[in-house]
């Protein structure tokens, strides 16, 4: 399949389609539980570095026993993880060995400083008990590169790397049929995050973009200038078909793709 939308924002990367189904393509990658494939160091595989993969033209395919990654089941929309395990996240995602040794938890491995994406293990677990949980009836979460899409898939969501200049573009054309109702959000989260946010869009009248990629451990695998843009699959087929009278037709934007 051809992406107007993509050509027109002279896209470095391919845009993907997030598919969920219960048929398992034949020939693609899967990730598999301990198995780094070469991707990341220390065996355990992450489902964000495969969304770069995936837009550099690499099908890949998920399931809830062999995705490498815990937090990748939840970001996949295949369960949440974060109710119910017994690993302390909140130390991890805030101070620590601080928070382990203030809340008694122990780990399997020193966390050092942490992450420091929140103050302390209590606004981390705050953050987790909010955490949309999706489990979606299929058992496959596939990730397709455009180019490489079935005429029988339908996506269920889309997701694009773009930059600041093409990003300034898809949140105008995300805009474009809504006057002044918002239309994109920007939730911290995982880099795999975005899809179970993006998920929670569905079914809504007016459902907005996620913008992210936030991850600072992550953002090591993707060009420093790109960011994701996902989107329902409704809501890219209503930017796809505006591309002929939206904001890419314009001389603003004939300049700025000049230097893409």
């Amino acid at each position: 399949m051809q992406s107007k939308l993509a050509q027109g924002l002279k896209l470095q990367l391919e845009p993907v389609a997030v598919i969920f189904t219960d048929k398992k393509p034949e020939g693609v990658f899967q990730l598999r539980s301990g198995d780094d494939e070469g991707f990341l160091e220390g065996g355990r595989g992450c489902a964000g570095l495969l969304m770069v993969a995936a837009a550099k033209g690499k099908t890949m395919v998920f399931d809830e026993d062999t995705c490498g990654c815990p937090g990748g089941i939840a970001g996949l929309c295949l369960g949440s993880i974060y109710d119910k395990e017994s690993f302390p996240t909140d130390c991890l995602l805030s101070t620590g060995d601080e928070a382990l040794a203030k809340t008694g938890k122990t780990s399997p491995f020193p966390m050092g400083r942490g992450e420091r994406f929140f103050a302390t293990p209590e606004l981390a677990d705050h953050w987790m008990s909010q955490f949309p949980s999706v489990k979606v009836p299929q058992k496959y979460v596939v990730f397709r590169p455009f180019s490489q899409l079935q005429p029988n898939e339908e996506p269920t969501l889309v997701y694009m790397f773009a930059n600041a200049d093409q990003l300034s573009a898809l949140v105008c054309m995300a805009s474009f049929h809504r006057g002044g109702i918002p239309s994109v959000e920007s939730p911290f989260g995982a880099a795999c995050n975005s899809i179970v946010f993006a998920y929670h869009q569905i079914g809504k009248e007016y459902p907005k973009a996620i913008l992210g990629y936030w991850d600072l451990f992550q953002r090591r695998v993707v060009s420093k200038d790109l960011l994701s843009f996902t989107v329902t699959y409704q809501m890219y087929q209503e930017m796809e078909g505006s591309v002929s009278n939206s904001c890419l037709n314009t001389d603003a934007w004939e300049k700025l793709a000049s230097r893409q």
